[in-house]
């Protein structure tokens, strides 16, 4: 009989059965389909060593008048710029308290008796000056408490920061890293950061030096409104201790001479309140605004500090516009470096009354005309966040947000949904996301400037991040459809759409984001699956050749190549990756193989009655631009006999590229005896720098009997 060529469908097809999608592409992970014929995807290398603090969701570039490249990284945590592998921390300050409004207290003591290595309750001769809870290190170990009472130390977790738990006797001393800091209403969160600045030694030969306390430190845990806890570390810069598992400080213990409060000229710089890497919501009575949604609706409940942070931002000429969701807006000026932090745009130098927006949803500035816009803020003559209101500044002047009739400053009302989800701009407007709905906003010019429309209602969308623009068209992932716009409003046919949104954690929608991979036509969507917080797992959309893909990566936000000249992505390791460069992950080190794979769906002979015979394969496959010197990939045939059944008979065999010049050869022809009533192929690849790219393998099948 003569040999059979295997020519499957592109792309990924999950609607149906594997039985019934013969023909058809039914799994995969790291593969993606081009011109029709699947071929692994590239790989990805660390963009510098450094790492940031938080979990970023935010990634935009741009290139200043000097020709600088500068991206903009917003984090949980953090906002930073990376400019030359290195990432600069512009976040900006809150508050600044005045001289001798900041106090500290340190505790030293010694043991009240001796201890073994196990005792999780240790006694002291006197707890003055001990936080609440705290690090301490009696010898070599420390340990940390979770409580006091009385004169006892409680909750004891002994032999941390990698020290070893060991035995100590009556009258050890007792030092203590955690500093107890009393600020009046300093309206810091847990995990905040604060610099102190002004304060003197805790004590003439205590080891908690003025240059110790005068330095950046994150708060551990919030006392009450006016006392928090920070642990006392050698002097450092925060970039210097910042590791993939966050801050790596060497604590500095107090000893029995810090007694002293940091003298009176202590004050403290706080940054902005620091948000949440995971989405607290609730529901119920009192839940949004009024009239924001039909009796007994659910609302999300958000308030400073303790909803999922998100940044948005954009360029105004080459400086920076930046708002943390639901908060203020700042502005970071590249004249004054990197080395400066961005401030409220409403102190920058005007004589008009700013009334500038205190908490919004979205930012960003209309290209065209210079408006610096924002999306679901507080109107101008209140402080109360209204979730639908939109405002736009006074054109080419970005602080200057009272309307007059001398200026082009003003605001519009959304009138249906209950907030702002997204704003993404187009060529020739805004498009304006609300939860159930989609708006058009465009520039009038005087004296309405701006005009907004209803494009589509009865829409949704995922989250504030899961809508991308690419070559004028708006793509977005919704909560249960794939949607586009270019005009008009589109359903997406999708042939993963039942797998994709039956595996999502609805609970973390808004984590979702959506980047573009223009080099290759592709709409990419980062999701955290069911069994995930975070995002783990991937969907693609080929826009050239509207064909569906999946897979599994952590990436929690997506850079499409621009002024870099390969994409570049965020990792929850708190990394920069460049990618679709080599065939390996850089992730470790040294770098390691990424496995990939595709599966079809199940072939048979005519309606699936008859049993069939193979015997022989002829691979059809390229290691182009492979780094390994002998790239091999395994194809896997397997057959059964009924389509609900199991693999009966499984045949894998490696094809291995032999020679590259002058003209690639590669395993000539397989020899294997499968039989049954169906069967499927299998590639995959294993191995460090291997790239590989299917065409079309043929088979030599011939029928074979019934029994």
């Amino acid at each position: 009989m003569p040999l059979t060529k295997l020519q499957f469908k592109p792309g990924i097809n999950r609607e149906t059965t594997s039985y019934s999608n013969e023909g058809g592409w039914f799994d995969m992970d790291k593969v993606r389909f081009r011109f029709g014929f699947p071929e692994k995807i590239g790989g990805w290398i660390k963009n510098s060593n450094a790492n940031f603090l938080g979990t970023c969701r935010a990634l935009h570039p741009w290139v200043a008048l000097d020709g600088t490249q500068y991206v903009g990284v917003g984090t949980h945590l953090k906002y930073y710029i990376l400019e030359g592998g290195g990432f600069f921390d512009i976040t900006p300050i809150r508050v600044t308290t005045a001289g001798g409004d900041v106090t500290f207290a340190a505790g030293a003591n010694t043991l009240n008796g001796g201890i073994n290595a196990s005792v999780e309750s240790i006694v002291v001769n006197s707890v003055s000056g001990f936080p609440v809870a705290g690090t301490i290190k009696i010898g070599n170990e420390q340990i940390t408490y979770a409580a006091i009472s009385s004169a006892t130390l409680t909750g004891c977790a002994r032999g941390q920061n990698g020290t070893t738990a060991a035995s100590h006797s009556n009258g050890d001393a007792v030092t203590c890293a955690t500093i107890t800091v009393t600020d009046a209403s300093h309206g810091a969160l847990d995990n905040d950061f604060v610099t102190f600045t002004g304060a003197a030694s805790l004590g003439g030969g205590g080891t908690i030096s003025a240059a110790v306390l005068n330095q950046e430190y994150q708060i551990k845990t919030i006392v009450s409104s006016s006392v928090y806890l920070i642990e006392a570390r050698t002097v450092t810069t925060i970039p210097s201790i910042t590791t993939t598992n966050g801050l790596a400080a060497t604590l500095v213990f107090a000893n029995g001479s810090d007694s002293g409060n940091g003298g009176g000229s202590s004050a403290g710089a706080y940054q902005i309140n620091t948000g949440l890497d995971t989405t607290i919501s609730g529901n119920g009575w009192n839940a949004g605004a009024w009239n924001r949604g039909a009796w007994g609706s659910a609302a999300d409940i958000s308030a400073p500090g303790q909803s999922l942070r998100m940044w948005s931002h954009d360029n105004f000429g080459e400086d920076l516009i930046i708002n943390p969701r639901d908060e203020g807006v700042f502005y970071w000026d590249k004249t004054n470096g990197t080395s400066t932090r961005a401030v409220e745009i409403g102190t920058l130098t005007n004589p008009v009354a700013q009334r500038t927006p205190v908490s919004a949803k979205i930012v960003l500035v209309s290209d065209k005309d210079r408006h610096v816009i924002a999306f679901g803020c507080n109107p101008e003559q209140s402080l109360v966040q209204d979730p639908l209101l939109v405002r736009f500044s006074n054109q080419a002047v970005p602080q200057e947000w009272a309307a007059q009739a001398t200026n082009t400053a003003g605001d519009l009302t959304i009138g249906s949904g209950s907030q702002i989800v997204a704003a993404i701009e187009t060529k020739q407007q805004v498009l304006v996301f609300t939860d159930v709905s989609l708006h058009a906003m465009q520039f009038l010019g005087p004296p309405f400037t701006f005009g907004i429309n209803v494009v589509s209602e009865n829409i949704t969308i995922a989250g504030p991040l899961s809508a991308i623009n690419v070559e004028d068209t708006v793509f977005w992932m919704g909560r249960n459809e794939f949607y586009s716009y270019s005009g008009q409003v589109q359903r997406l046919p999708c042939t993963v759409r039942d797998y994709v949104f039956n595996n999502l954690n609805l609970a973390q929608l808004e984590k979702i984001t959506a980047g573009t991979n223009t080099a290759f036509g592709e709409i990419w969507w980062f999701y955290p699956s069911a069994d995930s917080d975070e995002n783990n797992s991937y969907v693609v959309y080929n826009y050239m050749e509207q064909v569906w893909s999946y897979g599994l990566l952590e990436r929690t936000a997506w850079l499409d190549r621009g002024i870099t000249n390969l994409p570049l992505a965020a990792s929850s390791d708190h990394f920069m990756y460049n990618h679709e460069t080599g065939f390996d992950d850089g992730s470790t080190t040294p770098s390691s193989a990424i496995t990939s794979f595709i599966e079809s769906s199940q072939i048979d002979m005519g309606d699936g009655n008859e049993f069939v015979f193979i015997n022989r394969m002829i691979p059809d496959l390229t290691f182009r631009n492979s780094t390994a010197a002998s790239p091999v990939a395994t194809l896997t045939l397997s057959a059964r006999n009924y389509p609900g059944g199991a693999y009966l008979q499984s045949r894998a065999k490696p094809v291995t590229r032999t020679a590259t010049t002058p003209v690639e050869q590669w395993t000539e022809q397989v020899n294997l005896r499968l039989r049954g009533r169906a069967f499927a192929l299998k590639l995959a690849s294993t191995d460090k720098g291997v790239g590989w790219r299917l065409g079309t393998p043929r088979v030599d099948i011939r029928k074979d009997g019934s029994r």
